[in-house]
């Protein structure tokens, strides 16, 4: 087990998440250039914002993995791509299964409603190319 508040070990690197998905990197791509314009506002709230977020995902009782599958559930049923993107990539990344992935996304839609359903579309096409099914 990991010690607690640690950084979680990564199964693929943001580099692997990249070779595998051109919906994933361009996702990257975007948040990179948006979050350096956030950087550069050196706004002291946002900054105490993104580190609360990223305390939050680090190793604990509960881990990392299951952590980031909490927030895809949370993200689906907020129904904001943006997110749903970002926490489905860090799940592949810890490790979790496209079946993992699926039971979250089935619990967000339980949660949040048949509204959550075209969001799920764009999620099952990032599953897709980050788990190609195999010939």
């Amino acid at each position: 087990m990991k010690k607690s508040g640690s950084e979680p070990s990564s199964v693929f690197s943001e580099e692997n998440v990249r070779e595998r998905s051109t919906l994933a990197a361009a996702f990257l791509d975007e948040r990179s250039r948006l979050n350096g314009i956030v950087t550069d506002a050196n706004n002291k709230l946002l900054n105490r914002i993104y580190n609360v977020d990223h305390n939050t995902y680090l190793e604990g009782a509960l881990p990392s993995r299951f952590k980031e599958l909490m927030g895809l559930v949370a993200s689906a049923s907020l129904r904001c791509d943006d997110c749903i993107t970002y926490h489905v990539i860090q799940s592949f990344r810890l490790g979790c299964s496209r079946q993992e992935q699926e039971e979250a996304l089935n619990v967000a839609t339980v949660v949040g409603g048949t509204i959550v359903v075209p969001h799920l579309r764009r999620a099952y096409a990032l599953l897709s190319e980050l788990y190609p099914v195999s010939l």
